[in-house]
């Protein structure tokens, strides 16, 4: 993977600022969102022809009343429980899309773990680090960046555990 020049993210979102300004080596992936697709995640990984298990998807929950970020395959859903106990809480719920959406900065299906307007607590699927790189949204919906497990745990400081299930 190559770095981005600040030509080339002409485009750019906060997440891609990010990655740039961390010097996180990076690959961008742009494709047509189809408004009518059933799942924004799945539709990545189809318009890429990349395996669902590597691309991964950004949730927002609310952990004992705290914002909390997921991100999990698209391939699978989100466990809240073992998101509460990874982050130590007791009874994890989705977010309400609005608040999400206000305090990432970002909109739904385009919501990035990366350069987000407030810093949540973050949790990654541990599955994620039985791959070389995964992809997770840029930032905007059709619009993905591909990057280390490693490189996106560093950047949001998150938690590894087993929070997926399939």
């Amino acid at each position: 993977m190559a770095k981005k020049s600040k030509k080339q993210q002409s485009g750019a979102t906060p997440a891609t600022v990010a990655l740039t300004a961390a010097g996180v080596d990076y690959t961008v992936h742009a494709y047509d969102h189809d408004p009518n697709h059933p799942s924004y995640g799945e539709e990545a990984a189809e318009a890429m022809g990349v395996s669902p298990e590597r691309v991964f998807k950004t949730l927002v929950a609310d952990v004992d009343g705290a914002l909390t970020v997921a991100v999990v395959p698209v391939a699978g859903q989100l466990d809240l429980k073992a998101l509460a106990t990874a982050v130590g809480g007791k009874r994890a719920a989705m977010a309400d899309p609005a608040l999400a959406e206000r305090t990432t900065g970002y909109v739904r299906g385009g919501i990035s773990p990366l350069g987000q307007r407030k810093k949540l607590p973050t949790v990654l699927d541990a599955s994620a680090s039985a791959h070389p790189t995964i992809c997770v949204s840029a930032g905007r919906r059709g619009l993905e960046v591909e990057l280390t497990p490693e490189s996106l745990s560093e950047l949001t400081e998150a938690t590894l555990a087993p929070i997926g299930r399939a």
